[in-house]
C-alpha cells in the first residue's frame, strides 16, 4: 500500500489532498471531499476538516494510502 508521511498529527484531510499534489488547491480538495469522492478508513468522508492521524487509510481515485508519522 502507498504511504502518506505527515510531520505532525492531526492533519486536516483537505490539507493532505492538497499538499500531496493530488489536487491543485485547497478549495478543489474541499469540493472533492464534500462531493463524497474520498474515503477514510473505508467510509466515505464528507468532512473537509476531518482530523487525520497515523494509521488512517485514505482512499482517493481508487488508490489507498496509509498515513504514517515521519
Amino acid at each position: 500500500m502507498n504511504e502518506v508521511i505527515i510531520n505532525k498529527e492531526p492533519v486536516e484531510l483537505y490539507k493532505i489532498l492538497k499538499f500531496q499534489g493530488w489536487l491543485s488547491s485547497g478549495g478543489e480538495a474541499k469540493n472533492v471531499i464534500a462531493d463524497g469522492h474520498v474515503r477514510v478508513n473505508g467510509v466515505v468522508e464528507t468532512q473537509k476538516r476531518k482530523k487525520i492521524v497515523c494509521g488512517d487509510v485514505i482512499e482517493f481515485n481508487g488508490v489507498k494510502y496509509t498515513v504514517k508519522l515521519g
